[in-house]
Protein backbone atom coordinates (compact mmCIF):
# COMPACT_ATOMS: atom_id res chain seq x y z
CA UNK A 1 0.00 0.00 0.00
CA UNK A 2 1.62 3.22 -0.72
CA UNK A 3 2.18 5.66 1.69
CA UNK A 4 -0.15 8.73 1.68
CA UNK A 5 1.62 12.53 2.75
CA UNK A 6 -0.05 15.14 3.61
CA UNK A 7 0.24 16.65 0.03
CA UNK A 8 -1.41 13.96 -1.04
CA UNK A 9 -4.06 14.24 1.54
CA UNK A 10 -4.41 17.47 1.24
CA UNK A 11 -5.27 17.25 -2.94
CA UNK A 12 -7.77 14.58 -1.93
CA UNK A 13 -9.52 16.78 0.34
CA UNK A 14 -9.59 19.66 -2.27
CA UNK A 15 -11.02 17.24 -5.01
CA UNK A 16 -13.75 15.99 -2.42
CA UNK A 17 -14.35 19.28 -1.47
CA UNK A 18 -14.84 20.49 -5.21
CA UNK A 19 -16.77 17.41 -6.14
CA UNK A 20 -19.34 17.57 -3.10
CA UNK A 21 -19.17 21.47 -1.74
CA UNK A 22 -18.89 21.85 1.74
CA UNK A 23 -22.91 21.77 3.15
CA UNK A 24 -23.03 18.36 1.66
CA UNK A 25 -19.85 17.13 3.42
CA UNK A 26 -21.27 18.41 6.61
CA UNK A 27 -24.58 16.33 6.00
CA UNK A 28 -23.05 13.30 5.30
CA UNK A 29 -20.52 13.63 8.74
CA UNK A 30 -23.81 14.15 9.94
CA UNK A 31 -25.42 11.43 9.26
CA UNK A 32 -22.90 9.14 9.58
CA UNK A 33 -22.30 9.72 13.14
CA UNK A 34 -26.00 9.20 14.21
CA UNK A 35 -25.73 6.28 11.95
CA UNK A 36 -22.89 5.13 14.17
CA UNK A 37 -24.47 6.48 17.62
CA UNK A 38 -27.17 3.96 16.70
CA UNK A 39 -25.08 1.44 15.94
CA UNK A 40 -23.53 1.59 19.38
CA UNK A 41 -26.88 1.65 21.13
CA UNK A 42 -27.95 -1.04 19.95
CA UNK A 43 -25.15 -3.11 20.51
CA UNK A 44 -25.23 -2.34 23.88
CA UNK A 45 -29.19 -2.97 24.20
CA UNK A 46 -28.75 -6.23 23.43
CA UNK A 47 -26.05 -7.03 26.25
CA UNK A 48 -28.13 -6.06 29.11
CA UNK A 49 -31.40 -8.21 29.50
CA UNK A 50 -34.72 -7.38 29.12
CA UNK A 51 -36.23 -6.76 32.88
CA UNK A 52 -40.13 -7.43 31.07
CA UNK A 53 -39.54 -10.14 29.63
CA UNK A 54 -42.07 -12.94 29.97
CA UNK A 55 -40.30 -16.54 29.67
Amino acid sequence: MPHLGPTELIIILVIVLVLFGVGRIGKIAGELGSGIRAFREGLSSEEKPKENEEE
